[in-house]
């Protein structure tokens, strides 16, 4: 089970920190990924690490912006945004997957609920 938390409302250029924590057992060849989904929109990769040797990909909409770690507490997924813009408004999910390739949503089998993040300008 996934559980993410860290949303909330910032202006334009501030720096959020949003949390994945997962429950259970974390097994090795595991990928946490961050999605994100703005209304009327669809669902769009922001950035995937391995756990086993903290690879990470980074999709063209955040990079040099944002930034994945994972770390304390065991099992924690650290999504960093900084010099936030309002089109990075959007409901963020993190997900996990043993899939190699995990640079898209069909392949992640568990899901968090999601958490908000509203940018204002």
């Amino acid at each position: 089970q996934l559980q993410e938390s860290g949303g909330g409302l910032v202006q334009a250029g501030d720096s959020l920190r949003l949390s994945c924590t997962a429950s259970g057992r974390t097994y090795s060849g595991t990928a946490v990924g961050w999605f994100r989904q703005a209304p009327g929109k669809e669902r769009e990769f922001i950035a995937t690490i391995r756990l086993e040797n903290g690879n990470t990909w980074y999709g063209d909409s955040v990079k040099g912006r944002f930034t994945l770690a994972s770390g304390s507490p065991k099992n924690t997924v650290y999504l960093q945004m900084n010099s936030v813009a309002p089109e990075d408004t959007a409901v963020y999910y993190c997900a996990a997957t043993h899939a190699l390739q995990a640079l898209t949503p069909s392949v992640y089998n568990y899901w968090g609920q999601g958490t908000q993040v509203t940018v204002s300008s």
